[in-house]
């Protein structure tokens, strides 16, 4: 029987957001591994919630990540127009609750006014520079993201779309079939 430390592990994904120029994008890569198998290249990792104001992407297990998602909206129903505060009461859940403590995911929520990361430890974290990524490839999209940003012409959705191609060349648990979505902000 293996230890818990040989099991093999579910392993999932770049999702990144970026935002500019009035707009915040948010995309994902479709690959889902175990251990050292892809076991499908198509998930979709993008939902939107709250009739199309909130988008939300998901790293880590595709179940526990469910789980978190419909907790979240949930969330944003008690409390309307107030993303962060739903992020907030999510987070606090998440790293109380016995239950939930145990879920392993992360998620990006992105609004017209806020892009958030919410962890199970109970962060909620806001980027100053409107750049946020998760996942195991998470930290390449967001370097090339931040290159691009800086010294490019692209916009927000061509950005993520960018930068999470160039995840996909370095992550092995990343792929190249994306979905890329945005939203108009207010800000």
């Amino acid at each position: 029987m293996k230890s818990d430390n040989q099991r093999p592990i579910w392993r999932s994904t770049t999702i990144l957001s970026v935002r500019k120029d009035g707009v915040v994008a948010l995309g994902g890569d479709g690959q889902v591994s175990y251990g050292n198998t892809i076991m499908k290249s198509d998930t979709k990792k993008i939902r939107w919630m709250l009739d199309k104001r909130v988008l939300v992407g998901f790293a880590g297990s595709t179940a526990d990540a469910f789980a978190l998602m419909e907790r979240f909206e949930t969330k944003l129903k008690d409390y309307p127009g107030n993303m962060p505060r739903a992020a907030t009461e999510l987070a606090r859940d998440w790293r109380t609750d016995r239950i939930l403590r145990k879920l392993e995911a992360m998620m990006i929520t992105v609004d017209a006014e806020s892009s958030l990361l919410i962890s199970g430890q109970g962060d909620v974290v806001q980027p100053t520079d409107g750049i946020v990524g998760i996942g195991s490839g998470g930290n390449f999209a967001v370097a090339a993201a931040k290159a691009m940003i800086k010294h490019t012409d692209l916009s927000a959705s061509e950005i993520v779309r960018e930068a999470l191609t160039i995840a996909s060349d370095i992550d092995v648990y990343t792929n190249s079939n994306l979905i890329v979505e945005e939203i108009p902000c207010t800000k």
